[in-house]
């Protein structure tokens, strides 16, 4: 972003990235046009008004305009004299809502929301004579690959996913229509993004949390049968309740080979987003990764001493033909989407990114940030009570 103050346009408020990206931006006295769409009863105003209150913060008329928009449509959904209006005040464009569902059957809804969408965007950023356009992709755009991924276009044809896949289109959309029209643009790829690691809050609670919160409602549903049922369901599965309070739970999970699990926190990728577009000087491309990235066996240890259980295993190769216990089938059915990045194989370049952030780098993924941000995961029973600061 330039020095001289300018009204940036900015998708996705809503969502988790983005959120943190408005609330940001909004302390920095930045203008901001948030478009968005109404969910259920709720306008885009108010979804925004509930979003920045957990943050601690109070909409302010002179620094937030919130824009009803449907980006599958001409102009954005929006009348002539309004995009109008909107070309008029846009300065800078943030591209940040996305459809982050893994299953192929939504595909159709992961290209609208992820791809097709993009047109009416980035026409709006050439409509206003935007001075940048910075997108918000993910660092398994990569798809399938193994070594070091570079902060280069993606040339993989095969991805884990349909989000993976979708996101690398959506890459390819942004280069060639910005370059049409002459917009510089940044393409911001995150690994896997979790809360604070300061002081453990989040407003989405999906990803890494996902698989603590089904180890935590599997181990919930033993050790209630355990007290109240004599462990009908648990004794003949090995699974017992010790003295101390720690549940056996024999419990083997199956991962094709080695590899790591690359986490940031959300203050990080805030602040390295932002450094990006105030210092980037071109088109290019910026992996907001961890050079540290952890493994599986680590985050089974954190899960094990949080929760209070033990018997976790993990295995290496294909799965066996043996029987899983009632316990493993329903872990497998719960992880199922995320299992390609419990053993990833790849590796991040950061480069560019250590160049335009001054080598800010995130914290090393600890049982003690691990802590921080599933108490307050368990806190807020997991999003369901989630309040204002």
């Amino acid at each position: 972003m330039t020095a001289k103050p300018q009204t940036i346009v900015l998708t996705g408020a809503t969502g988790f990235l983005g959120s943190h990206l408005m609330a940001a931006l909004l302390e920095r006295g930045n203008r901001l046009i948030v478009l968005g769409r109404p969910a259920g009863s709720l306008s885009l105003a108010e979804r925004i008004d509930a979003t920045l209150s957990w943050f601690g913060l109070h909409p302010n008329g002179l620094l937030l305009e919130p824009v009803e928009a449907d980006l599958l449509k001409p102009r954005c959904g929006l009348g002539y004299k309004h995009y109008e209006e909107l070309c008029s005040k846009a300065g800078l464009i943030i591209h940040c809502a996305s459809d982050t569902t893994f299953s192929d059957r939504n595909r159709s809804r992961s290209l609208a929301a992820n791809v097709t969408s993009l047109n009416s965007i980035i026409l709006l950023a050439a409509d206003c004579r935007a001075s940048g356009f910075h997108y918000i992709s993910t660092a398994y755009s990569a798809g399938i690959a193994a070594g070091i991924c570079r902060e280069t276009p993606v040339a993989a044809r095969h991805f884990c996913n349909v989000y993976e896949e979708t996101k690398a289109m959506a890459e390819r959309r942004v280069a060639e229509g910005c370059n049409a029209y002459g917009i510089p643009f940044t393409i911001i790829r995150p690994s896997i993004v979790y809360g604070d690691s300061r002081s453990g809050r989040a407003n989405r609670f999906t990803a890494i949390y996902h698989h603590v919160r089904a180890l935590a409602t599997i181990r919930d549903i033993y050790r209630s049968d355990i007290l109240n049922n004599g462990g009908k369901k648990s004794t003949p599965h090995g699974i017992s309740l010790n003295v101390k309070g720690i549940l056996h739970l024999p419990l083997r999970l199956t991962l094709e080979k080695p590899g790591t699990i690359n986490l940031v926190p959300v203050e990080y990728f805030v602040a390295a987003a932002l450094a990006i577009m105030e210092n980037c000087t071109g088109d290019a491309i910026y992996h907001l990764t961890n050079p540290a990235p952890g493994t599986v066996e680590e985050l089974a240890g954190f899960c094990s001493r949080f929760l209070q259980i033990d018997g976790l295993q993990i295995d290496y190769g294909s799965e066996s033909s043996r029987e899983y216990s009632p316990a493993e089938e329903l872990f497998n059915r719960f992880i199922e989407p995320y299992r390609p990045y419990l053993s990833d194989g790849r590796l991040f370049e950061r480069e560019n990114t250590d160049r335009a952030t001054a080598g800010l780098q995130p914290p090393i993924f600890s049982y003690d940030i691990f802590r921080r941000c599933m108490d307050y995961a368990v806190g807020v029973d997991w999003g369901r009570n989630l309040t204002g600061a």
